[in-house]
């Protein structure tokens, strides 16, 4: 990987990747705002600016400018604007800070000075939201866990911070939002298999916060409020899928629901936001395309729904302060179509494309969804990507994507990387396996705790599906998978090595056993729900121990590999992707030396570690690091598979 043939190859693919951002750079500005009730506010040159929704681009200032603190330019996490518009909070986090820490900056957006000056720094912030002009409530992460919640107050002549609520189960998570109306302040404690809720009046938001419903096993539930009413998704509906519920605000516990509304079964359920006269739930339906469902809050039988285009498979809401509004704005984006503002209306059922957030126009490609039948006979959904004619991929290269853990939908936003291998004549696969949240929470509970085998199962039958259909074949084929993906995609090469040639895997999750035995770990305890508690159920240990990446190595011909990890990486430790790769290492060798190997298997796979500084277990932020580490991976792939950039 460090020859100069190999650099000149990987500096080719970093300037085609560029070349893709600055196609799709005209898109940023539209895509990455956050609207007040006077200006829309938006990253530029190293700030936040804001712009007067009246004025135009005739009056843009700066509002917060940003810097790592002496570590190079800041990142820009997350941005909220307080009800009345006076102050902003924003997380910016620098290049080089460990253990995903983060600082909050509250800016006084009325008479403050030119340039702005932050009014107060506030450190390790995850979650936080404004419950009035002068008072903001927040999070504190702390060793990966988020347990506590803060109340900052600034109407006093000496600004204090007050704890307001504290988790004492080590497995649930605690996060603050708000509800679309800017009424409530909710405190969402959440479990990988339980969740409540507490509510804080925006009104009397010093008054202690109120209990929705006390934690129940095996219960999840989410709220929204408007007008006095609760707005409940939970998952109360047979075979414990979501559903939409009502409860007063006066009494809103579990006795009081009162529902009104369950989507189709094997519907995944993306999000709920709620308008002014609308509950809009975001779906992704059984066959794969998402849809938007528009529930008439005064008559929820005449529920209208809404298919998106065939090409979205991403879709992400955009915050308003605007409370009254019945418009939904949102993202829709692909791997290979950069995201484009949406407007919806449920009274007129329309949805409107705002035309400056379009991007240019795509070249041709097809989006195909198919189904793969597993082992057990479930049939498990696909997403392929082509360029070309489905008749004419039998000798195109194919990457594979596979997740498939904690019920959430394999990620389908849009990379640059993925766009140019489209380009480049490359099919592109997504596996919706089980254990992630593709067809509503059945699909997640069948693939957790003791069914991560039928995760493996259904990539290997995902695979084997596309051969059979014609497209590819396993020496131009290639896995990628990230984090608790790995799982998976380590699993299937040590079960079926066969079916790929090259796989690369970013910050993997690849010692199974071995980190859930080691409660002192950051994540061990919180994490039990999805992977199982080996230290204190033997049949958990003996069922990670027969499917663990890291414990099922044995000397076979392995497909390649590149394996991207960070040294400080916490959520993944070092120690465990070392281990694998020795225990990798060595089977290679065996099998290699072993007198019963042909000698058409003699041939060693490429067993590579990219080791990269930092701790951030979601790869580099900085623009130009990313690009670099897509382009190694890229570069990886073209070599392994034995072909050119821009031929084959």
């Amino acid at each position: 990987m460090q020859s100069n043939t190999a650099q000149c190859l990987i500096d080719t693919v970093t300037a085609k990747l560029k070349a893709e951002i600055w196609d799709t750079s005209q898109v940023r500005w539209a895509v990455q705002q956050v609207q007040g009730r006077h200006h829309v506010y938006f990253e530029e040159g190293g700030s936040v600016c804001r712009m007067d929704l009246k004025k135009g681009d005739q009056h843009v200032e700066e509002v917060l400018r940003m810097d790592g603190g002496g570590h190079g330019e800041a990142v820009l996490q997350r941005v909220r604007i307080s009800p009345g518009e006076a102050m902003l909070a924003a997380t910016l986090r620098s290049p080089c800070s460990a253990d995903e820490e983060t600082r909050c900056l509250l800016v006084r957006l009325r008479g403050s000075p030119d340039p702005p000056k932050p009014l107060l720094t506030l450190d390790r912030v995850f979650s936080f939201e404004w419950a009035t002009d002068e008072i903001l409530f927040f999070t504190s992460l702390e060793d990966l866990r988020c347990r506590r919640v803060f109340c900052q107050d600034l109407s006093v002549a000496e600004p204090k911070t007050t704890l307001v609520y504290e988790e004492q189960d080590p497995e649930f998570f605690v996060e603050v939002s708000s509800s679309r109306d800017r009424k409530l302040l909710t405190v969402n404690c959440s479990s990988k298999s339980s969740s409540e809720v507490w509510l804080i009046d925006c009104i009397t938001p010093l008054a202690p916060p109120r209990l929705v419903q006390p934690r129940l096993p095996g219960m999840l539930y989410h709220v929204e409020h408007r007008d006095q009413q609760l707005y409940v998704l939970a998952n109360t509906a047979a075979g414990q899928e979501y559903q939409l519920l009502r409860a007063p605000l006066a009494s809103p516990s579990m006795g009081n629901w009162e529902p009104l509304f369950t989507p189709a079964p094997g519907t995944g359920l993306r999000d709920m936001e709620l308008l002014w006269e609308h509950c809009v739930l975001l779906v992704r339906t059984p066959n794969g395309p998402l849809g938007l469902q528009a529930v008439p809050l005064a008559d929820p039988t005449r529920v209208s729904t809404l298919q998106l285009p065939l090409w979205a498979c991403a879709i992400e809401t955009r915050p308003s302060q605007m409370t009254d509004s019945e418009t939904l704005r949102f993202l829709l984006s692909s791997p290979v179509h950069p995201p484009a503002l949406f407007h919806y209306s449920p009274w007129e059922h329309r949805l409107y494309l705002q035309e400056d957030s379009a991007g240019p126009p795509l070249p041709h490609y097809h989006t195909t969804r198919l189904e793969a039948p597993s082992q057990d006979g479930t049939m498990v959904p696909l997403t392929v990507f082509h360029a070309r004619a489905w008749d004419d991929l039998k000798g195109a290269p194919l990457l594979l994507h596979v997740y498939g853990a904690y019920g959430l939908d394999i990620h389908m936003g849009f990379s640059p990387e993925k766009r140019l291998l489209l380009e480049e004549g490359w099919a592109l696969a997504y596996c919706h396996v089980r254990g992630g949240g593709e067809r509503g929470l059945g699909w997640h509970q069948a693939g957790r705790l003791e069914g991560k085998q039928r995760g493996v199962e259904d990539l290997a039958a995902c695979i084997q599906r596309l051969f059979d259909l014609g497209v590819s074949r396993p020496a131009l084929a290639a896995l990628t998978a990230r984090s608790a993906g790995a799982v998976l995609a380590g699993a299937l090469c040590n079960q079926h090595p066969r079916l790929l040639r090259a796989v690369t895997l970013q910050a993997p999750f690849l010692d199974v056993l071995g980190t859930m035995l080691d409660p002192t770990l950051p994540l061990t305890i919180e994490e039990r729900g999805e992977w199982g508690d080996p230290l204190n159920e033997p049949r958990h240990r003996d069922y990670i121990a027969a499917y663990c990446p890291c414990h099922n190595i044995t000397p076979q011909l392995y497909p390649s590999m590149l394996i991207t990890a960070y040294e400080a990486d916490r959520r993944v430790l070092l120690a465990g992707v070392r281990r694998y790769i020795q225990k990798l290492t060595a089977a290679v060798q065996a099998h290699v030396e072993s007198p019963s190997t042909s000698e058409s298997e003699r041939t060693r796979p490429s067993i590579v570690l990219d080791l990269q500084p930092g701790g951030d277990h979601f790869g580099p932020e900085d623009f130009d690091l990313s690009l670099e580490e897509a382009a190694r991976q890229l570069t990886f792939l073209y070599r392994e598979l034995g072909m050119d950039m821009g031929g084959r």
